[in-house]
């Protein structure tokens, strides 16, 4: 019987090759990952561990992001915590370097490798080929001193996607309706492989979003097979790693296909992930605040598509919008492609790279405010007043809705 990507990915790591879905295996972990929103717990959690060192500190990060510059004292007294921990340590410390998820794929993560991060998104790294996912602070811990961790190695959903991406539709159109299809809590503790024609003609920046966003269907990671898309974003690192694909053979626990040429494209309203239209079903909805950027979609190639929308247009009078380069790698090559510029001249308000807004950051709504963003979530109080709404979607939609002055998909 032949098997999925995840199944060969977590064998390898434990030192099996006959680990099958529903097995528990003791992975070993490539990588381990903490930020500022719980590496609180997690530090505290590790020191907890009698005579606890870390298992290799090549191997593990420490990223801030979510509060940067500091927001409050608690902030300011929790990076200092986090500083202290990994130069006592030895470990990789980014600070101030933009998002955690973009960091590690930047630097760190390749095809073939086990990622485990304190946060629900480091499921994004499937983008490269990689078995991501999110735990807890006291799992992290664990992982921390022993480089290894229990996992039960999840079913997996295969998702067949068919044709190409129509103008004007993007990555975060598709995994919007997928999530849509699925419900919440559709994919929980599923593995979703993308494959077939249409994903290999999907970029890695619209992997890396695909794959961040599988969580908010409820599953345990998300995949792509590595191909020559996955060599060209590795660059240099393009001979390292291992290059897994699921068997023609192998057993998914379903399929589903996506005929990617019928898409539009879609909206997540308030409040829940799960609740998406296409655009033209809210078209007009008011709007007081857009945001661009997050560990979804604050991409290079992101910030290109709003450029093209923003190129000699302005913001509207009653919008704030919002953008975060998702790295201080990702904002330096905006500034040298001229990106900026067009976005200051359209009006728009250059952040920090970090988390920003998504994560209330930076841009927190008032009461009956309503936001527009690139984004993941959009939960009550997700990015401030309780009775604000946030909207979720692509570069494009949210550049557009911008000018506008509400929600729209169709230029001015």
């Amino acid at each position: 019987m032949g098997k999925t990507i995840v199944e060969k990915i977590l064998s390898h790591a434990a030192d099996s090759d006959d680990g099958v879905a529903g097995d528990i295996v003791n992975a070993r972990v490539s990588h381990l990952m903490t930020n500022d929103a719980v590496g609180e717990l997690t530090v505290n959690a590790f020191t907890g561990i009698r005579n606890a060192a870390p298992w290799d500190k090549n191997r593990i990060s420490v990223v801030l992001d979510h509060y940067i510059p500091a927001t409050t004292e608690n902030a300011a007294r929790v990076h200092k915590l986090l500083r202290d921990f990994a130069r006592r340590h030895g470990l990789h410390l980014f600070d101030h370097k933009g998002v955690c998820h973009q960091v590690m794929v930047e630097n760190f993560v390749l095809p073939g490798d086990v990622v485990i991060g304190t946060d629900s998104h480091t499921c994004t790294y499937g983008g490269l080929g990689a078995f991501a996912t999110g735990v807890g602070s006291t799992d992290g811990a664990a992982a921390m001193a022993t480089g290894k961790i229990w996992l039960k190695i999840p079913e997996t959903i295969r998702i067949e996607l068919k044709g190409s991406l129509p103008d004007h539709v993007h990555a975060k159109d598709l995994v919007l309706y997928l999530i849509g299809r699925l419900g919440a809590d559709g994919a929980t503790y599923k593995a979703l492989e993308f494959s077939g024609e249409g994903a290999a003609r999907i970029s890695n920046a619209g992997r890396f979003t695909i794959c961040n966003m599988a969580i908010e269907a409820g599953a345990k990671t998300a995949v792509f097979a590595p191909d020559a898309v996955t060599r060209r974003f590795l660059g240099q690192r393009s001979d390292q790693g291992l290059f897994f694909a699921s068997d023609p053979d192998a057993v998914f626990s379903d399929t589903i296909t996506i005929d990617l040429d019928t898409l539009v494209p879609q909206v997540a309203c308030p409040y829940s992930v799960d609740q998406v239209a296409p655009v033209n079903k809210v078209q007009g909805q008011k709007i007081d605040q857009a945001f661009i950027g997050s560990c979804t979609n604050g991409r290079i190639e992101d910030l290109r598509v709003a450029a093209r929308v923003l190129q000699e247009k302005n913001v509207n009078s009653r919008v704030r919008l919002l953008i975060a380069p998702a790295s201080s790698v990702i904002y330096h090559q905006a500034m040298r492609e001229g990106l900026m510029e067009i976005f200051q001249k359209a009006g728009a308000v250059m952040c920090n790279p970090g988390c920003s807004a998504c994560f209330g950051g930076q841009g927190m709504l008032w009461e009956n405010e309503v936001c527009i963003g690139t984004h993941n979530r959009n939960f009550v109080g997700r990015m401030g007043h309780k009775h604000a709404e946030v909207y979720l979607a692509s570069p494009e939609t949210t550049a557009l809705s911008a000018i506008a002055g509400c929600i729209t998909n169709s230029p001015s």
